[in-house]
């Protein structure tokens, strides 16, 4: 397990917390489409993706989701962080885009580690900023931008993640992660088709610019 984290975070933590980390940290592996966190669940470890991409999502009252930000290799969650910290109840799905594996961490050592090492510190704040970045990017997505911008960087968006430019959601998953209909969903698809940014394959879509 070792190499495997040196691998992924091995440029961010020093040797030491490398070891601390390898000796208390649980291995998970997970599959496409695994549910690895619930809406309501309470969160006593933090996540620490080793490799893979895991998408965060959020729920209205009606039970229909918003895709808020990916997560790739070297990433944790923040929101994650703050359920953990508070011990409160999880306001947001995790759900694995990718096959991949993770290490989580237990609460205590979280914030063990905030005082006795400066890079978990870094690595934790840097992690808020990042998601905050996110949110609003999300927010600011949803209050100025049109849906067909919307379904564009989702698109590119995933294949950066993915780093593939093929992508095999159907319609209708893209539909309920960008909260409307498929039926609008195909129309936009085809204009983004026609304007030559994206080709339409059966069961994928490939994007043509980033």
């Amino acid at each position: 397990m070792k190499d495997i984290l040196k691998e992924a975070y091995g440029y961010i933590f020093e040797e030491a917390l490398i070891d601390e980390i390898a000796s208390v940290a649980t291995y998970r592996e997970f599959k496409a489409d695994d549910y690895l966190i619930e809406i309501g669940d309470y969160i006593k470890m933090m996540p620490l993706l080793l490799n893979g991409a895991i998408k965060i999502l959020r729920e209205d009252d009606n039970g229909d989701e918003l895709l808020l930000y990916f997560l790739e290799r070297g990433d944790t969650c923040a929101m994650t962080l703050t359920c953990c910290m508070g011990q409160s109840k999880s306001k947001i799905r995790a759900i694995a885009e990718t096959d991949g594996s993770l290490l989580m961490i237990p609460v205590e050592k979280m914030e063990e580690w905030l005082t006795k090492y400066k890079t978990w510190r870094n690595f934790v704040f840097d992690s808020y900023n990042i998601r905050l970045k996110e949110m609003l990017e999300a927010i600011d997505t949803l209050a100025f931008m049109n849906l067909d911008e919307r379904l564009f960087k989702y698109l590119t968006d995933k294949a950066k993640v993915l780093g593939d430019t093929e992508i095999h959601n159907t319609h209708q998953q893209i539909a309920y992660e960008l909260h409307t209909s498929r039926v609008v969903i195909s129309r936009l698809l085809k204009s983004l088709e026609l304007q030559g940014k994206i080709k339409l394959h059966r069961n994928k879509i490939e994007v043509l610019e980033f």
